[in-house]
């Protein structure tokens, strides 16, 4: 049971990740293509089909299943080491990255933000850098 939970935990964190990679330059070419109302239009439903129909339920069933392996690989997490909680603080990280960008999806709709395409572009690398912090836990398990 253990190998079929890892394995859909994996699966549900690349579809999360895709997201996390792809909604942020949707943005990107939101913002400097403003002025272009087809254009905005196209890019804000792919926006919301992408956050809502993908991002959602792959947050979901990454959290869900994150929460299955912990519950059948019954470790004390108080006694694991310091990489599980360090794991575990940089995926709350991620996900109120997640959710930000809910909300920057929002500002976007209403034209209310005042965030660059340059901007889009940094903020863009961040789940890569949590990602390097959350996958290097798992794998090395430095302490």
């Amino acid at each position: 049971m253990f190998a079929w939970a890892l394995w859909f935990h994996i699966i549900a964190m690349v579809s999360w990740f895709a997201v996390l990679f792809y909604l942020p330059r949707l943005f990107v070419y939101h913002s400097e293509q403003a002025d272009k109302a087809e254009f905005v239009e196209v890019v804000q439903v792919m926006e919301y089909k992408i956050y809502t129909y993908i991002g959602i339920p792959a947050f979901w069933a990454t959290l869900l299943s994150g929460l299955l392996l912990i519950y059948l690989y019954p470790t004390n997490i108080f006694t694991t080491g310091g990489w599980f909680h360090t794991k575990l603080l940089f995926v709350v990280f991620l996900t109120a990255y997640f959710f930000s960008l809910g909300w920057f999806r929002k500002q976007l709709i209403e034209n209310a933000t005042y965030k660059s395409g340059k901007f889009f572009r940094m903020y863009n690398e961040v789940p890569t850098l949590l990602m390097l912090v959350i996958v290097a836990m798992v794998i090395v398990k430095p302490f």
